[in-house]
């Protein structure tokens, strides 16, 4: 007798899935997840790719059609009420926060509130900082957050990918769907600390019969290696390739401007804007196409052949065959949902609650069918009239609506079959599943908009019932903190490999500070904030920093601190009569109170007596009458 095998992953949550899980392999159905057992994708990968697709059809009201095609039954009567998608919704908003803002550690000190010089080190950071933040505009970086995050907390992965386009001048980002996303880990088995040094994106496109396209897969691979030397794109053979560039002896091969060969160690390396010492790396993209025809069945993903694929040319006539992008880093940002328990992939938020779902569609269906009967309720009719009776003897049928008249016999009667009971336990059954789904989901009712904040006994209250969220939310910005501190970082980095005149100094460290999420009381906070800087126990900078917290409309914390200190007089007199110091009160006041150190010489008008004594000099105008 054979054992099945018994796998506990990162879906094994989905194996109650007959769809998800064959009883014997534990695999996906290629009839229900055709898409993730193509032969190009890795075994390793069905269970994720199958779960992606189980998880997007839930969240999209489509559960039924995976239990049609499981089962091989009509599901169409079965109700779903987007309760996944909400969930979704609430999780990605509450996570993110009313508005998320890019700041640089050391930025706020550019402008000295106490008369100091500010250090180089703080203008570089508000600098870098207003261009990060005018970049993020210009990339519309909120809406690709959002995107993003929701495929996160979908699905469990998201995939951020940079690219310099030099029309535009600036790094471009795009959101990449996880399920095209196919790093290569080391031995394949999902388990590593540092970042893949060779990934793949790659997806099918189908046949066009009008053009006589055939279907092919496209994949596009990002890959660390040795810095090699020049080469040159060459279209004149069968299809475009890259080939070696050789000087003019035709013998000796040629390096990019700027690279150093170390004869000892036979190695090349390039000193990058962005680095202090020198370093043998760099990053190779290609970008090619296979027919699916030509992929055998011993090849997947990561070992396709490259003699029957057909590499892209970019707009500039560079073809796509390992060229070499002059970055020491893959321009890619993986952000799991959860902290890696295998040290790449995340998990869904929608995982651990799928049998909540099921039961929750099913109570919905059954509550459906039950108002069906309690609105048109089943009658029963005792002795009938049977003048409506054919020939057979088969009963006439009645229907039920308003204002009918039903004849019956002597001795008849008739009753309505009452199904109310049944559909009240059916529709408690539904609040008893929704209080579990918040409870297990850690998303208390309050937050999932099902709570009536009239009937909350105090704000604190609901301030209260937040508590089990918070420890959720901060378990999600813990991985994802330093992937975008990684991604500003990248955006840096690219603007100095394309010589921006602009981007000048060191790369620094960034943040992503997440908005809140609770309602707050501004008048509360605000407060707080005016008797705490009034009595001394709350610096001016804190204060501005929780009006901001607090949903207040303050672009620039420096700024807003400079417009508030120009216009107290007060504090102005007060510190000089502490200090003694014009310069002070003027730099605090930010204008200029002292007068010029040389004043202009002052020029007077002549004089009567001058003009006397004018026309009496030698040669004067009175001499020659």
């Amino acid at each position: 007798m054979g054992l099945a095998r018994f796998i506990v992953d990162r879906w094994g949550a989905l194996n109650y899935k007959s769809a998800f899980a064959d009883p014997a392999y534990k695999q996906p159905s290629r009839e229900v997840f055709p898409h993730a057992r193509r032969s190009w994708v890795p075994e390793e990968d069905w269970r994720r790719l199958a779960s992606y697709t189980m998880f997007a059809a839930y969240a999209h009201n489509q559960a039924w059609e995976i239990a049609s095609i499981q089962d091989h039954t009509d599901a169409s009567a079965r109700r779903e009420f987007g309760d996944p998608a909400m969930l979704v919704a609430s999780i990605t908003s509450h996570m993110l926060g009313r508005q998320q803002t890019i700041t640089v550690p050391g930025a706020e000190d550019a402008e000295p509130s106490d008369g100091t010089t500010a250090t180089p080190e703080a203008v570089h950071a508000a600098d870098v900082q207003e261009k990060l933040r005018a970049w993020a505009k210009a990339e519309q970086f909120t809406l690709r957050l959002q995107q993003a995050e929701r495929k996160a907390v979908r699905e469990g992965d998201t995939v951020y990918l940079l690219g310099l386009d030099a029309a535009k001048g600036r790094p471009r980002l795009s959101v990449i769907d996880p399920g095209f996303y196919f790093p290569d880990l080391p031995d394949n088995a999902g388990d590593s600390a540092d970042y893949p040094d060779r990934i793949h994106f790659a997806w099918e496109t189908d046949a066009d019969p009008l053009t006589g396209t055939k279907a092919k897969l496209r994949r596009l691979t990002y890959e660390l290696g040795p810095i090699g030397t020049r080469t040159v794109s060459d279209s004149n053979g069968p299809r475009p390739v890259r080939v070696p560039a050789y000087d003019m002896d035709g013998i000796t091969p040629l390096m990019t401007g700027g690279d150093v060969y170390n004869p000892e160690a036979e190695t090349i390396s390039r000193l990058y804007p962005w680095n202090d010492e020198p370093s043998t790396i760099t990053c190779y993209l290609t970008d090619a196409e296979w027919d699916l025809d030509d992929i055998k069945a011993d090849q997947d993903v990561h070992t396709l052949d490259y003699r029957f694929a057909t590499f892209l040319t970019r707009s500039d006539g560079e073809v796509l065959d390992h060229l070499d992008l002059q970055l020491d880093f893959i321009p890619a940002i993986h952000v799991p949902n959860t902290i890696p328990e295998d040290g790449h992939w995340g998990e869904s938020s929608l995982s651990p609650l799928l049998q909540l779902f099921d039961e929750l569609q099913g109570t919905d269906t059954d509550s459906s069918q039950a108002s069906a009967t309690t609105g048109a309720p089943i009658l029963g009719i005792v002795n009938p009239d049977t003048k409506g009776a054919s020939r057979r003897g088969e009963q006439k049928k009645i229907r039920v609506q308003p204002g009918m008249v039903v004849e019956m016999a002597q001795g008849g009667n008739i009753f309505a079959v009452d199904t109310s009971p049944q559909l009240a336990e059916l529709r408690n059954k539904t609040e008893e599943l929704q209080t579990r789904l918040s409870l297990n989901s850690r998303m208390p009712a309050v937050a999932l908009g099902s709570i009536d904040p009239t009937k909350a006994p105090s704000g604190f209250a609901i301030d209260l019932s937040y508590g089990p969220m918070e420890p959720l939310l901060d378990s999600m910005h813990l991985p994802r903190d330093g992937k975008y501190s990684l991604l500003f970082k990248m955006v840096q980095r690219l603007y100095k490999a394309f010589q921006h005149p602009d981007w000048t100094g060191p790369v620094v460290d960034v943040q992503l500070m997440w908005g809140t999420y609770k309602p707050t009381d501004k008048a509360a906070v605000l407060e707080q904030v005016s008797t705490g800087v009034r009595d001394g126990v709350m610096s001016l900078e804190t204060g501005v920093r929780l009006l901001v917290e607090a949903g207040y409309p303050i672009d620039d914390i420096g700024e807003e601190i400079t417009r508030i200190q120009s216009r107290q007089f007060a504090a102005a007199r007060d510190l000089a009569d502490a200090t003694g110091s014009t310069d002070a009160v003027g730099d605090y006041l930010g204008i200029n109170i002292n007068p010029d150190p040389q004043p202009p010489t002052v020029v007077l008008p002549p004089t009567e007596q001058a003009d006397d004594q004018e026309e009496q000099q030698p040669g004067g105008s009175g001499g020659n009458e």
